[in-house]
């Protein structure tokens, strides 16, 4: 098999996250953004280590598991989701397998308890990162979510499925906005233009929206009318904010140079689990309201007894995990590199009138080795690449008898787990939690205890 050779074949195996594997006697192609059983007709795109990647150039028969009826009508043209032809079970049939499948390959004899659903399988999520660009080279102004496989090119994405209608409407209302006014937007080749990005928060219990608009500093808009123009649109929620965020950066993501109120303020409120959350633009906070009520219950029950305990809540993000424990903890203690959201994760604790929470701002791996309390029990919600080997060393190093790890990438966490089992705990049960439907994201719950003997001979 060579680099830019075309082969047909049908998907069999299909591994973790969308990647599918096509059987031929010339080889294995391995197939991204494919579905089990469809056939397509592929182009080998790259070769390394004898190992072949293809991109699909056309899906010549459907997966038997395409039967859902009325799909996104921006689904295949749009990266976004994965899972939109396929009926919701099927998806949580798909995500339980692949999970399973990794933590077979590093685990023995744990206990496995399966998927729990997400209570919306459509408008689930409560936020949006929309990028501006075009269709196609030259086209015209384009708002939404990258093509699939492209880098450049933008899907206007008015219809998406995932999201409260709200968020659709102010996508138009926005889009249309700026193509009146033919204002442009920023070229990354090039780094021109102004338009960069438009991020919409909206909380599902309390209605809450908050909108910030991303751009460059290469033009001075008065945008008081962009404002006007967002306050007059008829939604379902109600805005509480307007922002208006300055990058300048080379790179392609969401990050402030300077942030100024248009209107109202800087933060929204949602509910979980009867507490309260203060979240500002670029805080981590579940994407999916209810179904973080789902994973966090689930979470509780592994953290299990608490009573007169210390507990470190390591990457906390505002503090969501460490507030539902630290009723029935002697003291939770969070770390969080993020110092926009521990600022957040301070005011909650407040909010919530919980006095027993404490949050320092630093990485996990600079910060934990000066904290003065020592935890009984650690929980571990990382980032989706995982704990840095020397963070995690140190994790281990505090010696608790019970760890909880809260993950968003199952390969990155079966790396981990490797490590934890050769330093001494055994996984006892894992619970996945869909928190991504229509995609191919889960996240997965982990509960480890320390080895038997490993206790023993610490006792001894």
């Amino acid at each position: 098999m060579k680099k830019g050779e075309i082969y047909e074949g049908t998907i069999g195996k299909f591994d973790f996250p969308d990647k599918g594997v096509i059987e031929l006697p010339e080889g294995k192609i391995a197939v991204k953004h494919s579905l089990p059983g469809q056939k397509v007709r592929v182009m080998i795109n790259k070769k390394r280590g004898g190992k072949c990647e293809g991109r699909i150039l056309e899906v010549l028969e459907r997966s038997p598991l395409e039967t859902a009826e009325n799909p996104c009508p921006h689904f295949g043209n749009c990266g976004g989701c994965t899972y939109q032809t396929i009926p919701y079970e099927e998806q949580l049939k798909i995500k339980e397998q692949q999970v399973k499948t990794l933590l077979d390959g590093v685990c023995e004899g744990y206990e496995f308890e399966g998927i729990k659903g997400s209570p919306m399988e459509d408008r689930y999520r409560n936020k949006m990162e929309f990028s501006f660009g075009d269709e196609y080279k030259d086209g015209p102004l384009a708002l939404g979510m990258h093509k699939r496989g492209s880098f450049y090119d933008v899907v206007t994405t008015e219809d998406c499925r995932i999201v409260h209608p709200d968020f659709c409407c102010i996508l138009k209302g926005v889009k249309e906005y700026f193509e009146v006014r033919g204002i442009g937007f920023y070229k990354k080749m090039q780094h021109t233009g102004y338009l960069r990005h438009l991020l919409v928060r909206r909380a599902v219990k309390t209605g809450e929206i908050l909108v910030d608009l991303v751009t460059t500093t290469q033009e001075d808009l008065d945008l008081k009318p962009f404002a006007d123009m967002l306050l007059g649109l008829e939604l379902e929620g109600k805005i509480v904010g307007i922002l208006h965020t300055l990058n300048d950066s080379l790179a392609d993501v969401v990050k402030s140079d300077r942030t100024d109120i248009l209107y109202g303020q800087d933060f929204f409120y949602e509910e979980l689990l009867g507490l309260k959350f203060k979240i500002s633009p670029f805080s981590f906070f579940q994407t999916n309201s209810l179904g973080a009520e789902v994973l966090y219950e689930k979470t509780r029950e592994y953290v299990g007894e608490t009573k007169d305990k210390v507990v470190f809540d390591l990457y906390s993000g505002t503090g969501t995990i460490a507030q539902i424990v630290a009723p029935v903890a002697k003291k939770v203690v969070g770390v969080e590199i993020v110092e926009e959201a521990v600022e957040a994760a301070r005011e909650n604790v407040k909010v919530n009138g919980l006095e027993n929470c404490e949050f320092i701002a630093g990485s996990v791996l600079k910060v934990i080795g000066g904290i003065e309390d020592k935890p009984d029990l650690i929980i571990l919600d990382p980032p989706r690449d995982g704990i840095h080997p020397k963070a995690l060393g140190a994790i281990i190093d505090f010696g608790v008898d019970r760890m909880v790890y809260v993950s968003c990438k199952p390969t990155s966490l079966v790396r981990d787990l490797v490590v934890l089992q050769e330093r001494g705990y055994e996984v006892e049960k894992v619970c996945c939690v869909d928190m991504f439907p229509s995609t191919a994201n889960v996240e997965s719950i982990v509960l480890l205890q320390k080895k038997k003997d490993q206790l023993i001979k610490e006792k001894q």
